[in-house]
């Protein structure tokens, strides 16, 4: 297991730039979860990281190790790596158990060792009584426990995963992001784990990396990128907020339709653009603006549309500038006739955003 480092790293496309300037550190025996939308750049860096292609700038290093570089690198087979993809990669012809032993026998390893190593490790996968079976006769789920022994039992220093769990039905999805963070937890593999689910990145990873056309928006701990999202793209793709913007009157509020809203902390450049965000379920919906009001900010709106959805329902909310908010609250608020409401925006909730 060995820290993995990119170093301005860059891959390019013909005009299209498709990894731009990715600088990122991957402590040994953590999992960082790259997560975006199609197209934003996350499985081209694990294929930089594997050495499928080479960058068209800077450096992927393992350990210290130089490993890819402009104009050269590392072929995979030799970068001690194991990597999973969508598609579970599994050898059709071959049972389960010979599938998990094949890399132990490309190693020459012998055969008392390979025997051991993968009856071992169909155990802690739970696939010991399946040993015998061939891909076509395992579920998906199955057949993604296969390619996870498969890639574990080499013991590798980095573990890649690229959109693992794609193929699963929702059910199997969710049984396999807990899967994955406990055989992490066992083994502690350095990992690189590519998604675009929010739920999977939450679930198994140490610390989330958003990215966006190529580059970094944002890294940090679920909980952090979650509560304290960065910019625009990360509030609205990672669980969804409203966006409010406006001029900046101090450092830490802005001016939205008349009304004076406090941020959460002290970010804006007085006087200029600014954006703050909150998440649909942080916003509160009150009959009427509360008694001695002067101190809880909040917006009058009128409601659009409420949709039940069984625990809690979701308010379409519209200001009078013709701004749409989304709430999500407790199907017993009350909605007076005219479907006029007033809409708190707690200052501790609303985070100011970069521009």
């Amino acid at each position: 297991m060995a820290e993995v480092s990119l170093v301005k790293l860059a891959k390019r496309f013909g005009s299209h730039l498709a990894v731009d300037t990715v600088d990122l550190s991957v402590a040994d025996g953590e999992l960082v979860c790259m997560l975006g939308p199609s197209g934003c750049g996350k499985s081209t860096t694990l294929r930089l990281i594997a050495g499928f292609i080479e960058p068209s700038a800077g450096e992927v290093r393992v350990g210290g190790r130089r490993l890819s570089w402009q104009g050269g690198a590392v072929p995979p087979e030799r970068r001690n790596m194991s990597m999973i993809f969508q598609s579970y990669a599994l050898w059709p012809h071959m049972t389960i158990a010979e599938n998990v032993a094949y890399g132990l026998t490309l190693r020459r390893l012998g055969k008392p060792e390979i025997e051991s190593r993968t009856r071992a490790m169909l155990d802690v996968v739970k696939l010991s009584a399946l040993a015998g079976r061939y891909p076509s006769e395992l579920s998906g789920g199955q057949q993604q426990r296969a390619a996870l022994a498969r890639a574990l039992v080499i013991e590798p220093e980095t573990l890649l995963l690229d959109e693992p769990l794609s193929n699963l039905d929702a059910s199997l999805r969710e049984e396999m992001r807990f899967e994955l963070r406990r055989l992490h937890d066992a083994y502690r593999f350095t990992t690189v784990y590519v998604t675009h689910d929010q739920a999977e990145a939450m679930t198994a990873a140490d610390r989330i990396v958003v990215m966006n056309e190529g580059r970094i928006e944002q890294v940090g701990t679920p909980g952090d990128v979650y509560e304290k999202p960065a910019t625009e793209f990360v509030a609205h793709f990672f669980g969804g907020a409203n966006i409010l913007r406006g001029t900046a009157v101090t450092s830490g509020s802005i001016q939205v339709d008349g009304a004076v809203l406090s941020a959460a902390e002290n970010l804006f450049e007085t006087g200029g653009q600014a954006a703050i965000s909150i998440r649909f379920h942080d916003v509160k919906i009150h009959p009427r603006r509360p008694e001695g009001a002067s101190v809880i900010q909040g917006l009058p709106m009128r409601v659009a549309r409420r949709t039940f959805l069984g625990p809690v329902a979701d308010f379409a909310l519209e200001h009078e500038s013709g701004a749409m908010f989304r709430a999500s609250a407790s199907p017993s608020v009350a909605v007076p006739a005219d479907g006029h409401v007033f809409v708190e925006l707690p200052a501790e909730k609303c985070r100011p955003l970069r521009s």
